[in-house]
C-alpha cells in the first residue's frame, strides 16, 4: 500500500453534537495521538467533518488496526492526496482504481465532495468527467450507481483533493470523556467484559471491581481478570483495577443466611462496596454484565431486591442480549478465549443448590439484620488493592 500516503477518519455519531462537538473532535484527536504514539512522524489534522492522518511514509496497515479501536470513528479509508488540479485528480483517480481492481471484472462509482467551494468545477461534473476517465482508461469496469464493488470518493478540501476506494467500518460510539467515569463489576466470565466494552463504547471511562475470595479463588482466575482488563484497555486506554478481598464476607453470608437467599444477599454486599469505591473515585454510576432472565440473580424480582442498596446509577448495557449475541461480541473483540478459561470466580463457590429466583426486599432486609454489614464493607473497601493495567506495556504499577 505504498501509494497511499494518508487515513482519512469519518465522525459519525458526533456530527450530531452541535455545540458539544468541538469537545468530542478534542477528545477523538487527543485518543487517535495516544494510540499512534508509537509512530512520531505521523501527523493528525482535524477538520469540521473529517480527521486525517499523513502517514509520512509508515505503512497503513497496522495503523489502521489500532485506529479501528477508538471509540468516535465511524469510518475510514486509506487516500492519496493531490494538488488543485483536475487534470492530476483523474490520473490518481485511475492509479487508484486499478491498484483495487487488479485483474478482477468489478462496478464503480464516482463520489465527489467540495467543501472548498473556490475549486472551479462543480461537483456533478467531476463525478462526469473522473469517471469517465477511469472507464476510458480501464478493461473489466462498469458503472453501478446503486450497488457498485467499488466507491472511488474525491473530497476537495481546502489544502488538496483526497482520493480514497477502499471503506472499512471503525469501532463507532463516543470518543472517550474522563469525566464520565463508570465502576464495571467484572467477575471474569464472558458477560461482564463485554458489558464493560459496550460502556466504554458510549465515551465512558471505566475502572474495574473484581471480587477475589482466596483460597477459595486462585492467583490463576485473578490473572484471567487481569488479562480480560489488558484487552479492554485496547479500547480506552490504561485501566484501573480495583481487587476486593471477599473471602470474610463470603463465609459470613454462607454460615449466617438461608441458603437459597445466599446469591441475592452476596450481589448486595458487592452492590455496597462497590458504591464505596465510586464514591472514593469519582465514578457516577456502576455498570454490570447482567442479562434478563439469564441466571437467578438477573431476573426482575432479583435486580429489585439488589438495587435497593445503592443510590447509584446501574448501568446494565447486555440487559436485552441473549447469550450468542454477547459471545458474538466477545470473540470480535479477542475476549471469549480469556474468559471461557476454566478457573472459578467468588460467584461461583458457595453456589447454592436452589438459588431463589424472585427475591423480596423485605425478607433481604429481615435477614442482613443477622450481618455486620457496615463492619464487613469496611473491612473489604480498606483491603482493597488498585493496580494500573496499562494499554501499551505489559507491566502493572501498583498505585498503592
Amino acid at each position: 500500500m505504498a501509494m497511499y500516503d494518508h487515513i482519512i477518519l469519518r465522525y459519525g455519531e458526533i456530527s450530531l453534537k452541535g455545540k458539544n462537538r468541538k469537545g468530542f473532535i478534542t477528545a477523538l484527536k487527543k485518543r487517535v495521538k495516544q494510540v499512534l504514539s508509537d509512530y512520531p512522524s505521523i501527523e493528525v489534522h482535524q477538520s469540521f467533518d473529517r480527521m486525517i492522518v499523513k502517514l509520512n511514509g509508515e505503512d497503513p496497515d497496522p495503523i489502521i488496526m489500532k485506529l479501528k479501536t477508538i471509540f468516535g470513528i465511524h469510518s475510514l479509508s486509506v487516500a492519496i492526496k493531490t494538488e488543485h488540479d483536475l487534470d492530476l485528480i483523474k490520473e490518481k483517480a485511475l492509479q487508484l482504481v486499478k491498484d483495487q481492481m487488479g485483474n478482477e471484472s468489478m462496478t464503480f462509482k464516482v463520489t465527489v465532495r467540495r467543501p472548498f467551494k473556490q475549486f472551479p468545477h462543480r461537483s456533478q461534473d467531476m463525478n462526469r468527467d473522473i469517471g469517465g476517465y477511469v472507464l476510458t482508461n480501464t478493461e473489466k469496469l462498469t458503472v453501478d450507481v446503486h450497488n457498485p464493488d467499488m466507491e472511488l470518493k474525491v473530497e476537495v478540501k481546502q489544502d488538496g483533493a483526497y482520493l480514497s476506494c477502499d471503506n472499512s467500518e471503525g469501532a463507532g460510539g463516543l470518543p472517550t470523556a474522563q469525566d464520565n467515569k463508570v465502576m464495571l463489576m467484572l467477575s471474569g466470565g464472558i458477560d461482564s467484559p463485554v458489558a464493560g466494552y459496550l460502556t466504554m463504547k458510549r465515551g465512558v471511562k471505566v475502572e474495574a471491581v473484581h471480587f477475589h475470595s482466596p483460597p477459595f479463588t486462585s492467583e490463576r482466575s485473578r490473572q484471567k481478570v487481569e488479562d480480560l482488563v489488558k484487552v479492554l484497555s485496547r479500547y480506552g486506554g490504561d485501566i484501573r483495577l480495583h481487587i476486593v478481598p471477599f473471602t470474610n464476607t463470603q463465609k459470613s453470608i454462607q454460615k449466617e443466611m438461608p441458603d437459597n437467599y445466599s446469591m441475592t444477599i452476596m450481589r448486595r454486599m458487592m452492590m455496597r462496596i462497590t458504591e464505596k469505591l465510586a464514591e472514593k473515585s469519582g465514578a457516577l454510576a456502576i455498570a454490570t454484565g447482567e442479562s434478563l432472565g439469564q441466571v437467578a440473580s438477573q431476573t426482575i424480582q432479583s435486580m429489585n431486591t439488589i438495587n435497593e442498596v445503592t443510590n447509584y446509577p446501574v448501568l446494565r448495557p447486555l440487559i436485552s442480549m441473549d447469550k450468542i449475541e454477547i459471545m458474538r461480541i466477545s470473540r470480535a473483540i479477542d475476549l471469549y478465549d480469556i474468559s471461557i478459561r476454566p478457573y472459578e470466580d467468588c460467584c461461583t463457590v458457595f453456589l447454592p443448590d436452589a438459588p431463589k429466583t424472585k427475591p423480596k426486599r423485605e425478607h433481604a432486609n429481615k435477614f442482613e439484620q443477622y450481618l455486620p454489614i457496615d463492619e464487613l464493607v469496611e473491612e473489604a473497601v480498606s483491603g482493597v488493592e488498585t493496580i494500573v493495567i496499562k494499554e501499551k506495556d505489559d507491566s502493572f504499577d501498583d498505585l498503592l
